[in-house]
């Protein structure tokens, strides 16, 4: 008996990928400060590779950070100005043990968890560069995925864990701003 081998290439498309909005948080009340000058800084740095994985993240933490400085705050005149820093925006992939052996054939177990650590430092200084005031949150947030999860799968995983954190920046940076920023708040 001949064998026949037939072979099919080209003929399945991967699944269109997901478009995530952009994270704004215009639709919130801005924040106005008697301020001069707003100076809005992005210390953090990724390095780009492996534990670290935000740079492949289709909304960047610490850009969905600058977002909120750009959208929220407001400088509405006076003598002093404002640095606005992100100083942390990382997320680390950490690799879970699987179940082992013929068991583990028949379980779907969770592969990846990504610890993800976002920080934010709002600091006025008076005409001399002398600090008057500071107030900063941390927002952490971890997330497990399956081993069988696609990148489309990751990506919404990861678009979730950046929009959690930044919804926990923003209330804590309300209070906090109210709270520590009397003087200037208006």
């Amino acid at each position: 008996f001949p064998i026949l081998f037939l072979t099919f290439s080209g003929c399945i498309n991967p699944p269109p990928r997901a478009i995530f909005p952009d994270l704004r948080y215009s639709h919130f009340k801005p924040i106005p400060l008697a301020v001069n000058s707003i100076e809005i800084k992005i210390d953090y740095v990724s390095p780009g590779r492996l534990p670290n994985v935000e740079y492949k993240f289709p909304i960047v933490p610490s850009k969905a950070a600058s977002n909120w400085l750009e959208d929220r705050i407001r400088a509405v005149g006076g003598i002093d100005s404002l640095r606005a820093t992100v100083t942390k925006g990382s997320v680390v992939e950490v690799p879970l043990r699987r179940t082992p052996g013929f068991k583990g054939a028949f379980i779907i177990d969770q592969s990846e968890r990504y610890d993800g650590e976002l920080e934010i430092i709002l600091e006025i200084f008076d005409p001399n560069g002398k600090r008057r005031a500071m107030v900063s949150s941390r927002a952490v947030r971890s997330r497990t995925v399956e081993e069988d999860s696609t990148l489309s799968n990751r990506e919404e995983v990861w678009f979730s864990m950046t929009e959690a954190m930044m919804n926990d920046l923003n209330k804590a940076l309300e209070q906090q701003i109210s709270k520590h920023f009397l003087t200037w708040k208006r």
